[in-house]
């Protein structure tokens, strides 16, 4: 429900507060009264308002010191003062102190009620105005890059100094690893964040459907073009275009990119018009560029021109200490979409995350959550709700005996210590796992 408009009214003459009470009241607005500069300065000390209208002239404290005084608080009121006509000068005065305007009495009701219109239309607008920068602020806070791992502050630090530039960036860095959200900080956080943020999947897309999707097409340029369509870089006019998965394009795409990048002109597929637009151009790949540079798989030209900067985003299992806060942010973003009550995750659990090679970096970690959250129950992840996942070499294990004991432990916890199910598991029969426990001295952990 919309919050009602507070008018507070300062004047020491009592059927000037009735006759304004009566009029805002009927207006709809909530209103309050006051019949001094002191009594006021009272009331604001436990309440808030969005208009004041008060008389300048008053016994004690006038209308004037009272807008020096309510200035000095942490309000930030809409301030109309009242005078009588001889006294505009005073009240103009009051506007250059920063009063939103002034009326003369006797008072028109109509020209009142208008004043008061024009300023709660104010009031909204302001409202707007913060609510508009409390969600540019939420996404320029770029919070799904979780970690404070030293191969992520450089990350965080290199997006920082490269974000205020228009130079083109590639990032690297293996499968899953955040390359499209670094791309969005980028974005997030230049001067083009208040204009589009195109993504183009290029591996996804065959040569002609990418260059479609690129430049544009006019109506008829190929069988089922029925109408004319927009391009990425024409939609991304004023922003960025991200290109996802460059080392994919064909030696014709890249000529073609080539030329865009250097002109930032191009034309659609099947039109003549050559159609202008700014962009900023940030790539993502998995692949080595520079490798496929010197074997002649992509132009040396084109790497150049996009490889301005370079940002490496390193693999999950070269920053395991952000492990732990990337599972609980999982845990908080799968548990509110689930509507489920917020679980924790078990030490043994955990620990065994931190173990765990990851080749497919955060997104696997975001999966093996997700699903944990789905299969498990209770309160708590529990290390038989994770898969096992493929270890990360361990130099301290020097035996074949140290990786089996290890390799049973972790299916017994993973199948609560059920006997049939992890001999199951195991591949071998419910005797020789026996012997195994026995041998290796396995214990249920409580």
């Amino acid at each position: 429900m919309k919050k009602k408009i507070s008018i507070l009214i300062v004047d020491d003459e009592e059927s000037v507060r009735d006759s304004l009470y009566n009029w805002f009241i009927d207006d709809g607005y909530h209103v309050e009264c006051a019949e001094s500069a002191k009594k006021a300065l009272t009331m604001l000390e436990s309440s808030d308002y969005d208009i004041i209208l008060a008389d300048i002239k008053m016994p004690g404290m006038d209308g004037l010191e009272l807008h020096r005084r309510i200035k000095t608080l942490s309000k930030d009121p809409i301030f109309i003062v009242m005078t009588a006509f001889a006294s505009v000068d005073t009240a103009v005065q009051a506007l250059k102190d920063g009063a939103y305007d002034y009326v003369t009495k006797p008072f028109d009701p109509d020209d009142l009620s208008h004043l008061i219109r024009n300023a709660t239309a104010q009031i909204s607008l302001k409202s707007e105005n913060e609510s508009l920068k409390s969600s540019l602020s939420t996404l320029v806070d770029v919070e799904d890059l979780i970690g404070e791992s030293e191969g992520l502050k450089k990350v965080l630090s290199e997006i920082e100094s490269v974000a205020q530039s228009n130079a083109s960036v590639i990032i690297t860095g293996e499968s899953g690893t955040g390359k499209e959200l670094v791309a969005r900080a980028i974005h997030a956080n230049s001067p083009r964040k208040y204009f589009p943020l195109v993504s183009v999947h290029c591996g996804a897309l065959s040569e002609s459907l990418l260059e479609s999707e690129l430049f544009g097409h006019e109506k008829g340029a190929f069988t089922g073009a029925t109408f004319n369509r927009k391009g990425r870089f024409e939609m991304a006019d004023g922003g960025t275009i991200f290109l996802d998965e460059i080392a994919t394009i064909s030696a014709k795409m890249q000529i073609e990119l080539l030329r865009v990048l250097e002109s930032k002109t191009f034309v659609r597929v099947g039109g003549n018009k050559e159609i202008a637009s700014d962009f900023r151009v940030i790539c993502a790949t998995n692949r080595d560029l520079k490798s496929m540079v010197k074997n002649g798989t992509f132009r040396e030209d084109l790497y150049y021109r996009l490889n301005v900067v370079n940002i490496l985003i390193p693999p999950l299992r070269e920053r395991v200490e952000d492990i732990p806060k990337l599972a609980n942010f999982f845990i908080k973003k799968y548990c509110a979409s689930m509507s489920r009550d917020l679980v924790t995750i078990e030490p043994a659990a955990l620990k065994h995350l931190t173990e765990l090679e990851f080749p497919g970096n955060v997104r696997e970690l975001e999966n093996m959550i997700e699903r944990a959250i789905v299969v498990g129950n209770g309160k708590e992840i529990k290390l038989k709700d994770l898969p096992l996942g493929k270890e990360k070499m361990n130099s301290a294990i020097e035996s074949l005996d140290d990786l089996e004991k290890k390799h049973i432990a972790n299916i017994l916890s993973k199948y609560g210590w059920n006997i049939s199910r992890s001999a199951k598991a195991l591949n071998v029969d419910r005797v020789t796992l026996y012997n195994k426990i026995k041998k290796y001295n396995l214990k249920l952990e409580e």
